[in-house]
């Protein structure tokens, strides 16, 4: 069975919405090489519409990062989109998932490969979460106050329990903490 994880840049508020507006000046040499330690385990992306549409407009033809970008280019992407069709998935190795998302998922992890790493899918993470199929929730917490945004937990989610697997700060104060479900 292979592993399933999401990763997310978070807010000490708790907003994990477009962290290129406010974790630039926090991002760290050590941040970096936390983050390249974890792509040679990566083999499969989920991406959501958006994610998808904000990264495929920007990693074919990223100058910066030369070392994701290949990374994130050459990686098989699957899709999760009611409103995309396949034909409009113009970036390089994306296919976009036909039918139930979570049974896409369950499917996926029960195939041979690597980890399979939700990016820039906030939902798709919830949804995953929420459906126990979700081994690792990283929370990169930048020292910042975000104010507004999209957040990984909603006041309205039931309480559950985590297990917290790693912890790692950087000298600019960011926390890696990696959790899992907390056994029962």
């Amino acid at each position: 069975m292979r592993k399933l994880t999401a990763g997310f840049f978070h807010s000490v508020d708790g907003v994990v919405e477009a962290p290129n507006q406010w974790q630039f000046d926090a991002f760290d040499d050590e941040l970096g090489a936390l983050l390249g330690e974890t792509m040679p385990r990566i083999d499969t992306v989920l991406l959501g519409r958006v994610g998808y549409e904000e990264w495929a407009g920007y990693w074919p033809n990223a100058q910066a990062d030369q070392d994701f970008a290949s990374f994130i280019n050459n990686m098989p992407k699957y899709v999760a989109s009611r409103t995309l069709k396949q034909d409009q998935l113009k970036w390089q190795n994306s296919t976009l998932i036909e039918g139930d998302f979570v049974e896409f998922a369950k499917q996926l992890k029960a195939r041979d490969g690597g980890e399979i790493a939700v990016m820039g899918g906030i939902s798709l993470a919830r949804q995953l979460f929420f459906a126990g199929l979700l081994e690792e929730l990283t929370l990169i917490t930048h020292p910042v106050v975000a104010g507004k945004g999209k957040r990984m937990f909603e006041a309205t989610d039931p309480v559950t329990r985590l297990e917290l697997k790693k912890s790692t700060t950087t000298s600019k104060g960011n926390v890696v903490s990696v959790y899992g479900l907390k056994p029962e």
